[in-house]
């Protein structure tokens, strides 16, 4: 399992909003997912398991997804429980 969780380990940029950029740091730091946000570059983001991946997704959705689009999600999720 290490040898496979090393293989996807990688860093990325992440494009995101400058006035959510913070928010999205933040709270990417109380899940423990390695990250860096300098001033005026890029958030960096480590993804080192299939589990960070879905919670960086879900992380960036909250900040990027309209409003009815959350909601709708969380109607389906509703439903599908």
């Amino acid at each position: 399992m290490n040898s496979f969780l090393s293989q996807i380990e990688q860093t990325y940029l992440v494009e995101v909003d400058w006035l959510d950029r913070w928010q999205v740091y933040q709270r990417l730091q109380e899940l423990e997912i390695p990250c860096s946000c300098e001033a005026n570059q890029p958030l960096t983001v480590e993804i080192s398991s299939p589990v960070a991946a879905i919670q960086i997704w879900s992380v960036m959705k909250q900040f990027t997804a309209s409003r009815q689009d959350l909601i709708s999600t969380l109607k389906l999720s509703w439903q599908s429980y």
